[in-house]
């Protein structure tokens, strides 16, 4: 199966909008070859400025250019995005409903060997938090680079959560992808995965094992977490009566919590959580801090059947 990184897609994308759109600006502090923004960098030199390793004041920056007209792509890694710079993407950026798009690679436990002090597991729940913030989590490289456009063509504030390794392509460049409005990709009614990122294609491999076994998964990509395709979350859960929530974060605040919220509110049923329960990440290879923590196909099945004894 084809693969891509997604923070790869990402530095496509700025540069296709840079060729279409002028007022496009693109800021980083100190990481462009990382996140990809070189890519800009190198296209449009003139409309990309490195802030050096202080992302504080690249928020500053990108929001007084923002005020000044321009759609502004503001790059780091997700730990310093959302942890270093919260106050400032807070005060500077979501209150006055800036026009700064926040794109945070290397999120998550995939970062790997860095540790747990570069693991951002609790970056969505932190973005999820603010008014006026987009939170979107692609699931792959096709589905970044149309998730970049939209949020161009989004009036302000959003937060783009991107990982560091290659990731299983799984969408066509033909295929529809909106913000606010999760994809369904796979038809089933004992029932429902919903997933975000890199967890999305696990998810997928996890239906395919259980279908042998005669048990039908719906799949559906959540790529917007806020706002929250509440209509399908519902759809799923009166169609299947049991629902199973994966994403590479904290299950605190994340797409488990949004939609625990919505099925608690307004159509209760079984739901399991899965993700990181409330703990750092460490030091290790991505495949092994992914099954460590229990972010496996095999895990997402042993859940499912525990779903069903529920329901």
């Amino acid at each position: 199966m084809e693969k891509q990184a997604t923070r790869d897609a990402y530095g496509q994308a700025l540069v296709e909008l840079g060729q279409t759109y002028e007022n496009v600006v693109v800021l980083d502090a100190d990481l462009s070859k990382s996140t990809k923004s070189a890519d800009f960098a190198k296209a449009f030199p003139e409309r990309f400025f490195n802030a050096g390793i202080a992302e504080q004041n690249m928020m500053g920056m990108a929001a007084g250019l923002a005020a000044s007209g321009k759609v502004v792509f503001a790059s780091s890694f997700a730990i310093f995005a959302t942890g270093r710079a919260f106050e400032q993407v807070r005060n500077s950026i979501a209150y006055p409903h800036l026009n700064v798009k926040v794109c945070a690679t290397h999120a998550g436990l995939t970062v790997g060997e860095d540790g747990g002090s570069h693991q951002a597991v609790e970056d969505i729940s932190l973005m999820r938090s603010l008014p006026n913030m987009t939170v979107v989590v692609p699931a792959d490289g096709v589905s970044t680079r149309k998730m970049v456009q939209n949020l161009y063509q989004m009036e302000g504030p959003a937060y783009l959560r991107l990982g560091r390794p290659a990731v299983p392509i799984l969408y066509k460049e033909e295929d529809h992808i909106e913000i606010g409005k999760g994809n369904l990709l796979r038809e089933g009614n004992d029932a429902a995965i919903i997933a975000c990122g890199i967890m999305v294609a696990k998810a997928l491999q996890a239906a395919d094992e259980l279908a042998a076994s005669g048990i039908q998964v719906a799949v559906a990509d959540m790529h917007t977490i806020k706002p929250l395709d509440q209509e399908l979350v519902l759809k799923l859960a009166r169609q299947t009566g049991a629902v199973l929530t994966v994403e590479e974060h904290s299950v605190i605040g994340g797409l488990g919590s949004a939609v625990c919220e919505t099925v608690s509110e307004h159509f209760p049923v079984p739901v399991l959580r899965m993700g990181i329960a409330d703990a750092f990440g460490q030091s290790g290879t991505p495949d092994n801090l992914l099954e460590h923590y229990g972010l496996t196909v095999d895990n997402i099945v042993r859940n499912i059947h525990k779903l069903l004894e529920k329901r």
